[in-house]
């Protein structure tokens, strides 16, 4: 059986190794964890950006996607090219709905980031989120400012 290493696209696998390398679950305290899921985003710029989700009580934790995005703003950067997500084994998952969101707010730029669903199977943010708020916004008020 082939893993996803096998069948990735050249530039989807070194995002995959990045969040195979620090995907890996441990206790935090109590029964809390993290690390159970891994992201890893190739900015516009080229650089890579990794994060670990946390997950802990009263809904204060947050996804691998959410500490990635935070990487990537220390250094000012807000266009993401293309997202990996792994759980346990290297098995790619898709960012969750509070993910997708974001990553569209942070710049209606990454409509067009690269998503990956499965090792063979690729789409766009935007296609994920179509009819999307903010582009009926923005068609509405053109005014408004916005920010890149």
């Amino acid at each position: 059986m082939s893993s996803a290493a096998d069948v990735l696209p050249q530039d989807l696998r070194a995002l995959w190794d990045a969040a195979c390398a620090v995907q890996g679950e441990f206790v935090l305290s109590r029964k809390y964890t993290a690390g159970s899921v891994a992201a890893a985003l190739r900015a516009r710029g080229g650089r890579v950006y990794t994060g670990l989700c946390l997950e802990v009580a009263c809904g204060i934790g947050f996804c691998a996607e959410h500490a990635a995005v935070a990487e990537m703003l220390k250094d000012r950067e807000t266009v993401v090219e293309a997202v990996v997500a792994v759980k346990q084994g290297g098995r790619i998952v898709s960012p969750c709905g509070r993910c997708r969101e974001l990553l569209l707010q942070i710049s209606p730029a990454n409509a067009d980031c690269c998503i990956a669903l499965g090792p063979t199977r690729t789409v766009r943010l935007g296609d994920l989120l179509p009819a999307h708020w903010l582009a009926e916004k923005d068609a509405t008020d053109p005014d408004e400012p916005r920010s890149a």
